[in-house]
């Protein structure tokens, strides 16, 4: 499957800030809420785990895949993007992050195409530079569509 077809209808967005890292998530996870693919459960178990664990998803600097076990609520497979404008810290010791990629995971294997296509996709310096310098959500998609 090709890494757009894990993308639910509006999920790619682009957004001006965020207050804080929880606003963040909950940016970066509503498509999922709104389209069934997890429950607000899962949302506060992604908070609630990044409090006892801190930022464990962050995967670059400024890229971070905010998820949970499926079992706290992923209903079906699926991701969400998020740009950030202006950056939010989810701790003192790392950069901003910007690019918010949001994942459910509804069980063990189903997401693991989509997490290699997405590590092809932000392995490229080039891409990730491009992922985030996008202006609209059309290119962001475009970008997406493309990996």
């Amino acid at each position: 499957m090709r890494l757009i077809n894990y993308f639910p209808h509006e999920s790619i967005t682009i957004k001006h800030s965020a207050h804080n890292w929880q606003e963040a998530i909950d940016l970066c996870m509503a498509s999922l809420l709104q389209n069934a693919y997890i429950n607000t459960h899962y949302i506060q178990s992604i908070k609630d785990s990044t409090l006892n664990n801190g930022p464990y998803y962050i995967l670059a600097p400024g890229v971070a895949m905010p998820h949970a076990r499926p079992e706290h609520g992923a209903l079906k497979t699926g991701m969400s993007l998020t740009l950030l404008k202006n950056g939010v810290r989810f701790s003192n010791d790392d950069e901003p992050v910007k690019l918010l990629i949001g994942l459910s995971a509804a069980d063990p294997d189903s997401h693991i195409g989509a997490i290699q296509a997405l590590s092809e996709l932000l392995s490229e310096n080039e891409n990730l530079a491009a992922l985030l310098n996008c202006q609209t959500e059309k290119e962001l998609t475009e970008i997406i569509a493309n990996a």
